[in-house]
């Protein structure tokens, strides 16, 4: 199939509207809420050619040659929406990426693998009459009356004023958030804009890659750490693309695209976890082109020998908090984002949006949420979100259940956390984390009863239905070692390196002292899976194997 594509004339190119952070799920008749679907962002210009621009203006459509259907399916439409590639049920990134690799704009692959859906949720023209000054309640009946559905173009389906129930539903079929969008919104070409809220099970930020550490140990021939670094905001100095806007609508808008140059690149912390080996090996690589002696960061105290990199490259990380000041807890790295702009990753990010009024109706508001991450969920820090576990028993004294926790550690010198911080969690949190100890294990952690129910998995999670693998049961963690990586010194229990393999949230379907059944929704482990006790073994085993389904 050949894919038809022209150049799209720069007073007619949109940019993306982007949007801000909310801290939590909320409720809203002011507000529709729709599924964040994880995968590329285009904008598709369709006439009597077709053209698909990434947000960093790169030209898509011959490289995704079975959205050629938009021609008929959309035509003479302008429209925002993300390419993903399904699996399961949900999106699969890793299966998308190698499509941006094949190919060439105006070229299809020879094989066409992994085929796309274009999920269209907004229209910016039709017959070339801009929209983006119309209310996106009336966007929305425009575009359900100019798309037509095809096999690899669907409408997004909004649903209205229930966004907790609609955010529960979303993390647990293992989706990455939903979206809030007010119904009267405007599209805001190029802006971050509060009227567009994203709500994650996890934060997230897209941040300029400056530099690495060197590796260390078993990560001496590669690297140890990627040093991070945003954008200032910017301030006043800051213009909007000029598609229709003429002015900031809103003091919650901030353009992406200036070209001021005095914007400094600030240093916002290292990742060094998250990575695979092939991730090692990949990015020394891609850093070889861009190697530079002069570090384009400010605000990095140099502790350590450190390569510098040219800051062209985007990387997004997840995220437990933001410190005082201004650093990244936690950081762990997630993928590069080849479809992000340097210059498109500020410092915006790490605000977060607190939607004010009761029923969520009135302007979100910017909140500031640089708060060290004391007593704040990992994950949801609205008092709306509840728990998804209607099975949950009432949480015993935390000080008792943690008590052979406690006993085992010494906290003047390990860094694992206390069980101090009044942490709310999300009542169905789980993590998979890889230990090394005297000898390689994994540990398996699910939130209950206001702490972490705790197995050593010496042989890793089983993947195939039917194998079994023991688990043994160690004492309860507080809720807060579930983001907890790092080097636990020797002579301490359990001495070695802790770093997170996989997290995310469970189902319960059953729970008793001697049965556990329930279905993971991570980034590694999805689908049912059961823990019985191996009462013939000793007390503390069981036995964890995955279930048919």
């Amino acid at each position: 199939m050949k894919t038809m594509v022209t150049r799209i004339s720069m007073k007619s190119r949109y940019q993306p509207m982007l949007s801000r952070s909310a801290d939590g799920p909320f409720n809203g008749d002011a507000w529709y809420f729709e599924i964040k679907w994880d995968g590329v962002r285009a904008i598709a210009y369709v006439d009597d050619e077709l053209s698909i621009r990434s947000r960093n203006d790169r030209e898509l459509a011959g490289q995704f040659p079975e959205l050629a259907e938009l021609l008929s399916l959309a035509p003479h439409t302008v429209l925002d929406g993300e390419i993903v590639v399904m699996s399961g049920g949900k999106p699969d990134i890793q299966s998308l990426l190698p499509r941006l690799q094949t190919g060439t704009a105006r070229s299809a692959p020879v094989e066409i693998k992994n085929p796309v859906t274009y999920i269209v949720f907004d229209i910016l023209e039709k017959d070339k009459k801009p929209l983006i000054d119309l209310p996106f309640s009336e966007r929305r009946k425009i575009l359900e009356k100019s798309v037509t559905e095809g096999s690899h173009v669907i409408l997004s389906v909004p649903v209205e004023a229930r966004g907790e129930d609609y955010y529960k539903a979303a993390i647990a079929k293992g989706l990455e958030g939903v979206m809030a969008k007010r119904k009267d919104s405007l599209y805001e070409s190029g802006m971050r804009s509060s009227t567009w809220l994203k709500i994650k099970a996890q934060r997230t930020c897209d941040c300029v890659i400056a530099g690495y550490t060197l590796g260390q140990g078993g990560r001496s021939p590669t690297f140890g750490a990627l040093i991070l670094g945003l954008y200032e905001q910017g301030g006043g100095n800051l213009s909007p693309v000029k598609n229709g806007i003429s002015s900031l609508k809103a003091k919650s808008s901030v353009s992406l695209l200036t070209k001021d140059k005095n914007r400094r690149l600030v240093y916002i912390g290292k990742v060094g976890t998250g990575f695979s080996d092939r991730d090692l090996a990949d990015l020394l690589k891609i850093f070889l082109p861009l190697k530079t002696r002069t570090s384009q960061l400010t605000g990095f105290e140099q502790a350590e020998p450190a390569i510098w990199l040219e800051p062209a490259l985007v990387c997004e990380v997840a995220y437990q908090a933001v410190t005082r000041d201004k650093r990244l807890r936690i950081p762990r790295f997630i993928r590069i984002r080849s479809d992000r702009r340097p210059e498109e990753c500020s410092t915006d990010q790490l605000a977060e949006v607190q939607v004010a009024s009761s029923h969520a109706d009135s302007v979100a508001v910017d909140k500031d949420h640089s708060s060290g991450g004391r007593g704040i969920s990992p994950v949801v820090r609205s008092g709306k979100a509840e728990s998804t576990q209607g099975d949950q028993p009432p949480t015993p004294r935390k000080e008792q259940a943690l008590e052979d926790y406690t006993k085992k550690r010494d906290f003047s010198v390990t860094s694992e956390p206390e069980g101090l911080a009044n942490i709310k969690g999300e009542g169905n949190y789980f993590v998979i984390q890889e230990h090394h100890a005297r000898r390689l294990h994994y540990d398996l952690r699910l939130e209950r009863e206001g702490v972490l129910k705790s197995w050593a998995v010496p042989k890793g999670m089983p993947e195939v239905p039917g194998e079994k693998h023991l688990a043994v049961a160690v004492e309860d963690h507080p809720l807060d070692y579930g983001h907890f990586e790092g080097t636990i010194p020797e002579g301490e229990y359990g001495a070695g390196t802790v770093s997170i393999w996989d997290n995310g949230t469970y189902d319960t379907k059953h729970w008793d002292p001697d049965k556990i059944e329930i279905t993971f929704h991570g980034h590694r482990m999805t689908g049912p899976y059961v823990l019985v006790r191996f009462k013939r073994a000793g007390k503390a085993e069981w036995l964890v194997f995955r279930a048919e389904g």
